[in-house]
């Protein structure tokens, strides 16, 4: 039977099957060769352990290391003023003078008063010089050299009075020259000339800057921690010793000198539940002035097995975090992790991570299980699915 009379039995619908079967062929070959879609990429870490050192920050307030109010010890006139405002002053230059001639003649009045003792002692003396022969050879009566010697005794007393009087008078002229107690920055001036002062009124201070001294507040339980180092008996410094404090000013520069812990207040404040440490700063340009605020840093943990990751990796949810990790067979699983300090951009994750897992960092939503293709994070480069 040839093909025609095939077609000649066959029905329409028929031969419409056999007329589509090669083009239903070449359709399942087309089929066959087209490959899979690649896996999705993602930006991964691989973490390893890093030594880090953890820093703490406190705000604190400058002061000098001695501060040293200026007062007169006696009243009169300031009549004077030596010292230039806002310049350093050395110990025992005279800042101010007050009228020294009201106590020039309290002081002329007393040595002149200790010379009409003086001479009333020389007369006693030569009385009991004389009497006493006489009352031996009873030529005169004993009440009387008992009377030369009560005499003689008031007159070295009286003499002796006269001598302090004298040394009160020669401090007071001194103390109309009010010098400077220490070395350091006097402020300005706080009395004019002319004005009546007396041993309350304050002239200026003077601030010794060079060291200076940082005051800042440290949580009780911060305290504790480093109590046992701060009371023992060579009191080191309670944190990292290898870099000092660090001062950060308003501005946000740092300081180009360390400084170093040098106390701890006695109580804690019972009002904030902190106590008052004390940290001194080398100042020799005098940059530094008291009042200023800032920052100290202090470096109060090394850590030597860190695990980090950026903080765009962890995810926060219901409490927990989380972060993905590819495992060896490219596949995405989510760990359950607890993060610890930041440092910078950064995260310590302190569980649920071992060294050498990578961790995405960057890619899209995916379900466990899913594989894909892990590519090195670059911090500062566009991710492997930003389209760009």
């Amino acid at each position: 039977m040839t093909m025609s009379d095939w077609r000649v039995h066959l029905s329409p619908a028929a031969m419409l099957i056999i007329a589509l079967l090669p083009a239903l062929s070449g359709c399942r070959r087309t089929s066959a060769l087209q490959p899979p879609p690649p896996p999705p990429q993602v930006s991964v870490i691989t973490v390893e352990p890093e030594r880090i050192a953890l820093t703490s920050e406190w705000i604190a307030t400058l002061d000098g290391y001695v501060n040293a109010q200026i007062r007169p010890q006696v009243s009169g006139y300031l009549i004077k003023r030596n010292y230039e405002e806002g310049a350093l002053v050395r110990k025992g230059q005279v800042l101010f003078e007050v009228d020294a001639r009201p106590f020039e003649t309290a002081l002329a009045q007393a040595r002149a008063h200790l010379g009409e003792m003086e001479a009333q002692l020389g007369k006693t003396e030569r009385d009991l010089r004389r009497d006493r022969p006489m009352a031996e050879q009873r030529a005169i009566a004993q009440s009387q050299l008992d009377n030369d010697i009560q005499a003689n005794l008031a007159a070295e007393a009286a003499v002796k009075s006269a001598q302090a009087a004298v040394e009160t008078a020669q401090l007071n002229v001194g103390f109309t020259k009010v010098v400077s107690l220490v070395d350091g920055v006097a402020a300005i001036a706080t009395a004019q000339i002319g004005d009546l002062v007396g041993p309350s009124t304050l002239l200026t201070t003077v601030s010794q800057v060079d060291p200076i001294k940082a005051y800042f507040p440290l949580s009780e339980q911060e305290y504790l921690q480093v109590a046992p180092t701060i009371n023992s008996r060579n009191r080191k410094t309670p944190w990292q010793s290898g870099t000092g404090l660090t001062l950060v000013l308003v501005d946000g520069t740092v300081y180009p000198r360390a400084g170093s812990f040098l106390a701890a207040d006695r109580e804690i404040d019972a009002k904030t539940g902190t106590i008052r440490i004390s940290a001194v700063f080398p100042n020799p340009d005098r940059t530094l002035r008291p009042g200023q605020y800032g920052r100290v840093r202090a470096e109060t943990k090394v850590r030597t097995d860190a695990l980090l990751v950026p903080q765009r990796a962890v995810a926060e949810l219901q409490g927990t975090y989380q972060v993905r990790v590819v495992g060896p067979d490219n596949t995405i699983a989510t760990r359950t992790v607890t993060p610890g300090d930041r440092i910078d951009s950064r995260w310590i994750i302190d569980r649920g991570l071992e060294p050498g897992a990578r961790v995405v960092v960057e890619g899209p939503p995916l379900r466990d299980g899913t594989e894909v293709k892990p590519l090195p994070f670059a911090p500062f480069a566009p991710g492997p699915n930003s389209g760009h």
